[in-house]
């Protein structure tokens, strides 16, 4: 017998926008489903693709990209930023006991992992990990209290207007009219952009991007004007990284699209001794003013 229960998550259909239910019949894998007839199938991951028979104009990291990623947050080289999010996201949600957490760009999960572990008091708060890569969501899904969805951040959100406490972007695509849309009147959103000097020791030898100097005005102007900037704290982390860590530090961000790894690997097999670099981000937390 198939049972339907509402998704703490408070997700709707992308297709018609009804409330999604998850569905969950013996036998068959879990599947969210909206009234209206519109289903997606649970991967064997446990992550939903609602990009299904959609696609998307936007290339997905790939799984040695993602493999990369999570080899080096689960070694802790993050942690610090890990930690301060951590801070903003309980002063945030004080006093709410059952918060809706939504991770928009969440990849492998490990920001929101460390997020949810930091709320204590707070029992199974509702969290959604949304997602372009197929790869990142896999693991993403493993996170508890999570439902992980494969989705364009520019498209409309499969999620409820005015449904979510608090917001998180980390490095990833700020749709601002989309986050105001969802995130409830005094809710917290929480961005992360890297500072200009992030990593910029070793950005020639790994083939690293460069960083707009202007990024903290820009993030302002694309979260709009239902946003009000309430603080922004920076943080630094210096690195002592061995070839691997430096390997998975290069090839997990948005320069692992175009790296080839063989011509990296022989370029810090030749310098020879550990990489120094500091990595430094800002953290910027908005208010939904209205």
């Amino acid at each position: 017998m198939q049972q339907q229960t509402p998704l703490e998550a408070g997700l709707r259909c992308p297709v018609c926008r009804l409330p999604l239910l998850l569905e969950l019949t013996p036998g068959s894998a879990p599947r969210l489903g909206c009234t209206s007839g519109h289903g997606f199938d649970a991967a064997k991951q446990g992550y939903f693709n609602l990009l299904t028979g959609k696609g998307t104009n936007f290339t997905e990291d790939g799984a040695a990209m993602v493999a990369a990623r999570a080899s080096f947050l689960d070694a802790g080289h993050y942690e610090s930023l890990a930690e301060a999010l951590g801070h903003l996201a309980r002063n945030a949600l004080h006093g709410n006991e059952h918060p809706r957490v939504l991770d928009a760009g969440a990849g492998t999960g490990y920001y929101l992992r460390q997020v949810l572990e930091a709320l204590p008091g707070i029992t199974e708060p509702g969290a959604v990990a949304l997602d372009i890569s197929r790869y990142a969501m896999r693991r993403a899904a493993k996170v508890p209290n999570t439902v992980a969805l494969v989705w364009d951040l520019w498209r409309e959100l499969p999620v409820e207007d005015e449904s979510i406490d608090l917001l998180l972007n980390i490095f990833s695509p700020h749709n601002g009219s989309e986050f105001a849309r969802v995130l409830r009147p005094g809710g917290t959103a929480l961005v992360v952009t890297p500072l200009p000097e992030h990593l910029s020791e070793a950005a020639g030898l790994l083939g690293l991007l460069g960083i707009g100097a202007d990024k903290a005005a820009g993030v302002v102007a694309s979260m709009g004007d239902r946003f009000v900037l309430k603080s922004t704290e920076e943080v630094r982390v210096p690195l002592v990284l061995d070839a691997q860590a430096a390997f998975e530090l290069a090839m997990m961000g948005p320069a692992g699209h175009h790296l080839d790894p063989e011509v990296l690997r022989a370029k810090l097999a030749e310098a020879g001794s550990a990489t120094l670099v500091t990595a430094a981000f800002r953290i910027q937390e908005f208010r939904r003013n209205d």
